[in-house]
Formats: structure tokens, C-alpha cells, sequence
């Protein structure tokens, strides 16, 4: 039986493997094909392409991007997509901004309660790729601010936290309008994350064709739960295990792997777009 890890990031945004390494880790956890779903870029996309060709492993190219929705931070997955298109390049240059300015904004939060950290020392350490909350973590346990990565979630830049800052220009209604219009399946990612099962029936209304319903930190009855809802929205199901590297070691490439028929599934869908 083939499986396929549908959830992966590079270094092009705020994971450490680069797409080489990626492919290389995939080829080792035994994967048939994966999906970098970097967020809010696609430039990892093309060399992950390449390594993985060599691999005899299949590239689903993606992108997870960033959105806003009543004051909630949405994450939606976009499956084989056209990564080329000038219009979405373009956006995701926005888009890149939109993140950098979010960076500065949180720093100003954090030195307000007395954590001395920099922005560049958080840009330091995300280097070329989209600057994200997994960056300013980082930092904060390099500068010994934390003593672990959860920790700075759980106390400083989780939602709900003193220095959490949403700020995305994006309505998930804008995202899974671009994500179709290139040919892409917008999924919502780790549904679980927004507490709000409410909204999947307003997001299908929107454009929404899938569920991430296999995910780290679903439990299994929140499977069960986002199985259910596919099945009664007629949506498609995918999973992965959310990879970041070093920045998340309890997420492993391949830690959760997902039948590769949800990949034939998602390009028998794309056929009918």
C-alpha cells in the first residue's frame, strides 16, 4: 500500500529542512508522494520537484496560505496548484510584506511586557524564507527568553496570548477563490485549530472543497467528527503530520501518513474543476 504525507514545510518558510533534505527525509519514512505547502510562498516548490523526480517520489505542489475571519486566523491548504501564475505570485509578494510588517508588530508587543528580543534577530534566522510566529519562537529560545518552543506559544504569541497579532490581509473567501482559480483544492487546514466547526458549512458556501481530517493533534474522535462533516458537505479528506524539522522534532515527516487514494482523489477533483 502506497502513502503519502499531504502536510510539509522547507525553509522557504518557517520549517529547516531545505527541499533537498525534505525529499531525502521523505524517501527514508518510506513516502510515495508529499506535498510542500509552505506558507504563504511557493518558491520551495520547483527545487523540491526536482529532488524528489530523482527520488521516484510525487510532488503535490501546494501552499498553505494565510487568511482572517472574524478576528481568527485561518490557515487553508491549496493542492496542485498552478505555482507559476503571475497573479498569485504576485499576491503571495503582498502577501510576504503583510507577514514582515506582523513580525514588527508582534516584537513591539513582546518588548511592551519586557521580553527583549529583536526583530532581526528573528529575521536572522528565517533568512530568505516568509517570516512567521515559528521564526519569533525560535528566537526567543536562541536568546534564552523560553526554555522551549511550546512555551512561547503557550505564553507570549499563541492566540489569545499578550502578544499575539493576526493582521492577514486575506478573507478565507479571497483565498479559496485564488486557490481555484489556479487550479488548486482549497482545504482548511487543522480544523481543529479554530474551535469554530460552525464555519465549515459557511466556508463550503465560500469555495471550501476539503478537510484536513488526519492531523498530529486531532484526537480520534475530532477525526471522527471531521470525517463525518466531509462526508455530510461532500468534501475531500487529507492529512499530514505538519513537518517543520528541527523547528517541531515531535512532528516527523511521516509520523502521520495518509492513503495515497486521497491523493487520486484530490486530482480526480481538480479534473472537474
Amino acid at each position: 500500500m502506497k502513502f503519502a504525507d499531504l502536510h510539509l514545510h522547507t525553509v522557504f518558510s518557517d520549517g529547516t529542512y531545505t527541499p533537498q533534505q525534505l525529499i531525502s527525509e521523505a524517501q527514508g519514512a518510506g513516502l510515495s508522494g508529499i506535498a510542500v505547502v509552505d506558507h504563504d510562498t511557493v518558491e520551495g516548490i520547483e527545487p523540491a520537484g526536482k529532488a524528489a523526480e530523482a527520488k521516484d517520489i510525487e510532488l503535490i505542489p501546494g501552499i498553505e496560505l494565510s487568511s482572517e475571519y472574524q478576528g481568527l486566523e485561518v490557515h487553508i491548504l491549496g493542492y496542485l496548484i498552478d505555482y507559476k501564475d503571475r497573479e498569485l505570485n504576485e499576491k503571495l509578494a503582498s502577501l510576504k510584506q503583510d507577514r514582515i510588517q506582523r513580525i514588527y508588530k508582534i516584537i513591539d508587543k513582546l518588548q511592551g511586557i519586557g521580553i527583549k528580543l529583536t526583530a532581526q534577530s528573528v529575521f536572522d534566522i528565517a533568512g530568505e524564507g516568509t517570516t512567521g510566529r515559528l521564526h519569533i519562537a525560535r528566537a526567543l529560545l536562541k536568546e534564552k527568553l523560553i526554555n522551549s518552543i511550546p512555551e512561547a506559544f503557550r505564553k507570549y504569541i499563541g492566540e489569545n496570548c499578550p502578544a499575539y497579532v493576526c493582521g492577514f490581509r486575506f478573507a478565507p473567501k479571497e483565498a479559496f477563490s485564488l486557490i481555484r482559480r489556479v487550479g488548486g483544492i482549497p482545504v482548511l487546514a487543522h480544523p481543529y485549530s479554530l474551535h469554530r466547526d460552525d464555519l465549515i458549512p459557511v466556508f463550503v458556501d465560500y469555495g471550501l472543497m476539503g478537510l484536513e481530517a488526519y492531523y498530529p493533534e486531532h484526537s480520534k474522535s475530532m477525526v471522527r467528527t471531521y470525517l463525518s462533516l466531509a462526508k455530510k458537505y461532500n468534501l475531500l479528506v487529507t492529512g499530514g503530520s505538519d513537518c517543520h524539522g528541527k523547528a517541531k522534532p515531535e512532528a516527523r515527516i511521516g509520523s502521520l501518513k495518509v492513503p495515497y487514494s486521497l491523493v487520486e482523489q484530490l486530482k480526480q477533483a481538480k479534473e472537474r474543476i
